[in-house]
């Protein structure tokens, strides 16, 4: 299998980032409905036991040692680490690079469509009745962000604080899992690779960046991106057999292919013949 250009693969790489990028700030929800969406999701896991956002939340805060390196962490290692992957794997493992990289933009664009359809606040943009506390902008004095999610200072305008649900930065946590499990060689890295998705889901619930929901609905996004590029290539059926070179022909006896060495017969052979 012929390498990818790096060129091309990059090119690539760039245009379906902007148009996620362009997609997801073009799809917008209005507030009072990501609101309400953000409020059901909330309840929800209130109902069923499982909304780890407040205490992780309220140990973010009130521990500095743990919230200011999470808001560096969910400010950062998802634009690092998973181009780094990508690199890593185009270099050190070509033959599984394409469908590694297909499967990341396919699930990353199903991830634009949840954007699109559940428009949905995130907890630390919730009334602070409900006890949330945006770790980011409490320890922003600490970074480079302001008050408005990861996004430098002054660029909070650019970014779609709406676009909680799924979690995109679980998603591609999982994929740089996966493909650091299955393809890494070394203890470490497969190590790395159940390490990263899950100190990501804890981090973006400490930050009250998530709910543990928009956590689950990334992963599953990521599945069914996993399964739509398993099915893309047996729309296209089977490979075809490789040519057979004589063309089906056969040689008559005696009859030699053009520039084939004649072979000097041993008086074994001719004695095995006869047998």
């Amino acid at each position: 299998m012929h390498r990818p250009r790096w060129w091309a693969e990059l090119s690539l790489v760039a245009v379906v980032y902007a148009a996620y990028s362009g997609g997801r700030l073009l799809v917008r929800g209005d507030e009072a409905s990501a609101v309400d969406h953000g409020l059901a999701i909330l309840r929800l896991e209130e109902s069923l036991g499982i909304d780890a956002e407040h205490p992780l939340n309220r140990l973010f805060t009130s521990v500095p040692a743990l919230g200011i390196p999470a808001d560096f962490a969910y400010a950062s290692l998802h634009y690092l680490v998973t181009p780094a992957v990508l690199v890593w794997l185009f270099r050190r493992r070509p033959a599984h690079y394409r469908a590694a990289r297909t499967w990341l933009m396919v699930s990353t664009l199903l991830g634009l469509v949840g954007f699109t359809l559940l428009p949905t606040c995130p907890p630390r943009l919730l009334d602070p009745a409900h006890g949330f506390t945006d770790t980011m902008a409490h320890f922003s004095a600490y970074g480079w962000w302001g008050g408005e999610a990861s996004a430098p200072r002054g660029l909070g305008g650019l970014t779609n604080q709406y676009a909680a649900m799924p979690s995109l930065h679980v998603g591609w946590a999982l994929w740089c899992g996966v493909m650091l499990w299955r393809y890494g060689r070394t203890p470490l890295l497969r190590a790395l690779g159940v390490a990263y998705p899950l100190l990501t889901t804890l981090v973006v619930m400490g930050t009250a960046n998530h709910y543990l929901l928009d956590a689950v609905a990334g992963a599953a996004v990521m599945g069914a991106g996993l399964m739509l590029t398993l099915y893309v290539p047996r729309r296209r059926g089977t490979a075809e057999a490789p040519p057979v070179v004589s063309g089906g022909c056969e040689t008559s006896t005696g009859e030699r292919i053009p520039g084939q060495r004649s072979v000097t017969h041993t008086a074994d052979d001719t004695s095995s013949a006869a047998r």
